[in-house]
Order: structure tokens, then C-alpha cells, then sequence
């Protein structure tokens, strides 16, 4: 049996408290929060208005008309002893998760710099950052926004010093221990290493947005006819994926 995994509740203005689980991020811990997360909907019902959970905090917005901080806290200890009791056995958590294989066509301009930095070669970035598995950690941002962490230890840069005014929509970059895609062309401060073609958010879909916190994502190499294709597509079949030969097609970006 190992240590219960404290947490710390607080107050976040008048119809919100925020949980914070005091234990490194990572995919262990983000399953937990969620699998916290589902414990607390169930038991509370239609008094929790939203939950937001994120790298290593849980934040619930409550209705204040039905009950004030003092009497949620009454209803939402017992839960979160629990938790901590089964976190601390070792129980594996209640909640599925979702897997998601994302097509990458890597020809971002910064992918030359990126393997200048790391001295790897671009083709070996590639394969590094393709071949990682990464764990939801956070949503945001914008809508459909992921922050993914896992990325390998030989591709951790810091942001850029002079962020992007914009970056083209499906973009995937990397940063420090975690990567993502733009669902949407943005303003962006990460390294640019390719060209996500699926949609990420759809406002006639529910939930509208694809990933949520304790998935776990990979990305499978595609070519440019590729993703000419898929471009604007929700779903896809992994199975008729082929990288280029070489990974360099469209390096200096489309």
C-alpha cells in the first residue's frame, strides 16, 4: 500500500472551490483527478455546475443557491477521503480512457532548428516525436486545445523569444516537456514540427471538442497528399497511413 495522495481544498470566489493534489503531474495522475472528478458528479449531481480538471487540480463550480462553501465541504469530504484511500491502495481508477492516433504531416519550419538544438537528425525527431505516448494534461487555451505532456526528454526546448502573430490551424508543436495542435490558426510561442489535418472541435458534435483531460495521444507520420485528403476530416483510418520516405517533403512549410 502506498501513502494516501494529499490534497488541499480552497475557496475560488463565491460559487467555485479548487482542489489541488499535492503529487507530480503525469498520466497516473491525470486519470485519478478525473476518475475524482466523476466520483463527485455522481455522488453531488446538478449542485456541480462544471468541473475543470488540469494538471494536478480539480475545479468545481457549484450552485450557491442550494448550498454555500461550508456545506459542500460537508458533502465533499467524505469523497475525497475515499479517493484518497483508494489512490493510496493503489486502485486502478473507474474511468475509461480514451486512446487517439493523430495523423502528422512534419513539415514545420522549425523542425531543422529543432534538430540543430537537440543534435538529432530531422528525420530522428521525427521518429522521437512520433513514436512517444502522450497524456492529456490540460484543455485550453482555445477551443480544442490540448496540452499534451511525454514528450521525449531530447526534444525540450523552451518557448520561442519572440512568440508567432499567427500560426496556420492543425498546427503541432512542441515546448519544454509537452507538445499540441491548433485547432485554429493562433498566435503560438511553441516549435513548429508539422500539419495536423483532422478537425479538433465541431460545435455540432457532442462534446464539441475531441480531446479531454486523461486521454492518451499518438501521432502516426503522413505525406502531404496525405494530408491534402484528410484536410478538415473528423475521423480517419491509421491503417492506410505511409510516412515519407524521408520525413523532409514540405520541411520549409506549405
Amino acid at each position: 500500500m502506498t501513502q494516501a495522495m494529499p490534497v488541499r481544498i480552497e475557496a475560488a470566489g463565491v460559487d467555485a472551490l479548487l482542489i489541488s493534489f499535492e503529487a507530480a503531474s503525469g498520466a497516473s495522475l491525470s486519470a485519478r483527478i478525473v476518475a475524482c472528478a466523476h466520483r463527485i458528479e455522481a455522488s453531488l449531481g446538478d449542485l456541480v455546475l462544471d468541473m475543470v480538471p488540469s494538471w494536478d487540480t480539480l475545479l468545481i463550480h457549484y450552485d450557491a443557491y442550494r448550498a454555500d462553501f461550508r456545506q459542500l465541504m460537508a458533502r465533499l469530504s467524505p469523497l475525497i477521503e475515499q479517493w484518497q484511500l483508494d489512490a493510496g491502495a493503489g486502485s486502478t481508477p473507474d474511468v475509461a480512457t480514451r486512446h487517439h492516433l493523430m495523423p502528422v504531416w512534419y513539415c514545420g519550419e522549425d523542425l531543422a532548428m529543432v534538430a540543430n538544438v537537440s543534435g538529432l537528425s530531422v528525420a530522428e525527431v521525427i521518429e522521437a516525436h512520433a513514436s512517444a505516448e502522450y497524456f492529456v494534461g490540460a484543455v485550453g487555451f482555445a477551443p480544442g486545445f490540448a496540452y499534451m505532456g511525454g514528450l521525449d526528454e531530447r526534444l525540450m526546448l523552451p518557448r520561442r523569444e519572440t512568440p508567432r502573430t499567427e500560426v496556420p490551424w492543425g498546427s503541432v508543436a512542441i515546448t519544454e516537456g509537452q507538445t499540441c495542435i491548433y485547432p485554429n490558426a493562433s498566435p503560438a510561442g511553441w516549435h513548429l514540427l508539422g500539419r495536423c489535418p483532422l478537425k479538433l472541435y465541431d460545435v455540432a458534435r457532442t462534446p464539441p471538442g475531441r480531446f479531454r483531460v486523461g486521454d492518451s495521444v499518438g501521432f502516426v507520420p503522413i505525406d502531404k497528399q496525405q494530408f491534402i485528403a484528410l484536410s478538415g476530416h473528423w475521423q480517419w483510418l491509421p491503417e492506410h497511413a505511409h510516412a515519407a520516405d524521408d520525413g523532409l517533403e514540405g520541411a520549409s512549410h506549405e
